[in-house]
């Protein structure tokens, strides 16, 4: 699992925040977390918090959104085709799946992963979708995926890998780490093959 070090800690106060946020998680579990504590942890008011953020709920959202921003940075595309973009949409889905806050977030407050995951497309996953787009238009170009509407394609392998990250603990059993990922591989490039 990824931890959080005071060496990737944030200077600025929104980041001061969302580290103090994500050590609450940690700490205490997604239900215990408050206002007043991530205030406390980040050496700041809470006025200071209320003036960034509405709500613990709008900051565990953003703290979603950089831990998986966070996520699609550590996995650097490592050129141009199917087999590539494949790799990095695992890695990624993989930095996603090892990570302790997000994990804890999506498990513990079922309710918040619900509406960041099905009723409406956030910041991240848009982020997602339109790096994904952009890797699918260049492998296409270059003719190792199949045509289609980039974005379509794009939304397919979101919804595939998603639901993979989502169930990997419940099929843990039958699909241990490796072949999770072995599968999930063979899954994206069955689909985006030409």
């Amino acid at each position: 699992m990824m931890s959080i070090s005071n060496e990737g800690r944030s200077a600025s106060v929104e980041g001061r925040i969302l580290d103090a946020a994500a050590d609450c998680v940690l700490a205490f579990g997604v239900d215990r977390v408050t206002l007043a504590e991530i205030a406390r942890r980040a050496t700041i008011s809470r006025p200071t918090v209320y003036r960034r953020f509405p709500d613990t709920r709008s900051i565990l959202a953003a703290l979603l959104t950089a831990r998986i921003t966070r996520a699609l940075d550590s996995v650097p595309s490592t050129g141009v085709g199917r087999v590539p973009l494949v790799e990095r949409v695992v890695g990624v889905a993989q930095a996603i799946r090892w990570d302790d806050v997000v994990m804890s977030v999506l498990y513990q407050d079922p309710n918040l992963a619900m509406s960041y995951l099905s009723e409406r497309l956030g910041t991240s996953q848009q982020m997602l979708l339109d790096t994904v787009a952009a890797e699918i238009r260049a492998a296409q170009d270059q003719g190792s995926v199949r045509s289609g509407d980039v974005r379509q394609l794009a939304v397919m392998c979101l919804l595939i890998t998603q639901s993979t990250i989502l169930a990997a603990h419940m099929v843990e059993a039958i699909l241990p780490s490796d072949d999770l990922v072995a599968q999930l591989t063979l899954a994206l490039n069955g689909y985006l093959a030409p």
